[in-house]
């Protein structure tokens, strides 16, 4: 048993946010269906991958829902779900007449997941975006620079996938928790905007409490630190360094064999860009490797900074089973951990489309029927 086993979902083919979204809820039991648009005609939504990690554990549909016949499949599949995910901008769905107030007149119980960039409201709802103007317009673009350096967008973790589609999957948990005493379904709103602007709360309790300055890239967390840094090594590879607390700056020091009297006081600000000169020539002196060892089994809170490639032959990610493999895809396991119910990655049943008549057998259509809605175009 997973935690979500039962638990029907509709997914709306859609872009990296929400496919994330319905690969979290998959990992841990529901039953993910995706509903894809036809692959004839119109171009398709960009779906590159052959063996995409997001559809793992999931049936894929195709259906053309321009025609009244494929609206009636989907109405017929929201009756029967417990959540639909959907990442179009605002009225696309009420276009189709399957918005939120249609959807749960089919299905009271229904949690309506509303997947997008800048929400449901407001001047910029109707507007093109991606995760890079999201985070923009969230403040937390800002947070990624060097001092005099213009934001280098942290490719697109912060808004699509944690700010968007966990999010989104943490709102449909909430609503399904809630349903439990109330037996009602709602809408979640969630907004990728909204999501990226939630993970910089620390920043504005620091700002009010005057432990960083808007001169972003001479603060202890965003570069300015010598004690929070990267830093280069003699391979061309790099070290991170976290030893914010005294103790483990201490250690950090032991490490490179630096001798605290010869060094400014740790949080003397204006001497911090000397620091960070000195201890990068100190890295420059080993490989990656070498300082590993240095450092291993130390509160120094130091650590490599591996490659996508090398993350998989890191021991520690090793005995922890951090990655897995689907169909030859090395890719991240299932998270969180449960001890009792834990989540399984599974690979998709098949590639998109895969399971449409098995879909609509399920829906009740007949063979006879099936076979119509195939050579229609209404299906395929």
């Amino acid at each position: 048993m997973r935690p979500l086993d039962g638990i029907k979902v509709v997914e709306m083919a859609g872009l990296a946010p929400s496919p994330y979204c319905g690969m979290l809820l998959a990992d841990f039991g529901a039953h993910v269906v995706i509903v894809d648009r036809l692959s004839k005609g119109a171009p398709e939504i960009p779906n590159i991958m052959e063996k995409n990690p997001f559809d793992r554990g999931k049936r894929s549909m195709r259906v053309n829902l321009k025609s009244d016949q494929g609206i009636e499949i989907l109405k017929k599949m929201i009756e029967d779900a417990d959540v639909l995910v959907e990442p179009y901008r605002p009225g696309v769905m009420e276009s189709l007449q399957l918005g939120p107030d249609e959807a749960l007149s089919l299905n009271p119980k229904l949690i309506y997941a509303r997947l997008t960039g800048w929400g449901q409201d407001g001047p910029y709802a109707g507007m093109a975006g991606h995760d890079i103007d999201y985070i923009a317009l969230s403040g937390a673009l800002s947070l990624f620079r060097r001092k005099g350096e213009r934001p280098l967008p942290p490719c697109n973790l912060l808004g699509d996938f944690a700010g968007g589609g966990m999010l989104c999957a943490m709102g449909i948990l909430l609503a399904l928790i809630e349903r439990n005493r109330s037996g009602k379904g709602q809408v979640v709103d969630a907004a990728m905007l909204d999501g990226a602007a939630s993970f910089t709360t620390l920043f504005y309790g620091m700002l009010a409490h005057n432990l960083m300055t808007l001169d972003i890239g001479t603060n202890v967390l965003d570069g300015g630190a010598p004690f929070y840094q990267t830093y280069e090594t003699s391979d061309g590879r790099f070290m991170a360094v976290g030893a914010i607390e005294g103790r483990f700056y201490s250690e950090l020091l032991k490490g490179l064999g630096l001798d605290p009297s010869s060094l400014p006081h740790q949080l003397d600000m204006p001497r911090w860009p000397e620091m960070i000169e000195r201890f990068g020539e100190v890295f420059k002196t080993r490989t990656r490797d070498e300082w590993e060892a240095v450092f291993k089994g130390k509160d120094a809170c130091v650590a490599p900074v591996l490659e996508l490639d090398e993350v998989d032959q890191h021991p520690h990610n090793r005995e922890r089973g951090l990655m897995i493999d689907i169909e030859d895809v090395p890719q991240p396991a299932p998270a969180p951990r449960l001890s009792r119910t834990p989540g399984r990655a599974t690979q998709a049943w098949g590639r998109r489309g895969a399971n449409t008549e098995e879909i609509l057998m399920e829906l009740g259509y007949s063979g006879e029927q099936i076979k119509k809605l195939f050579d229609s175009g209404v299906a395929e």
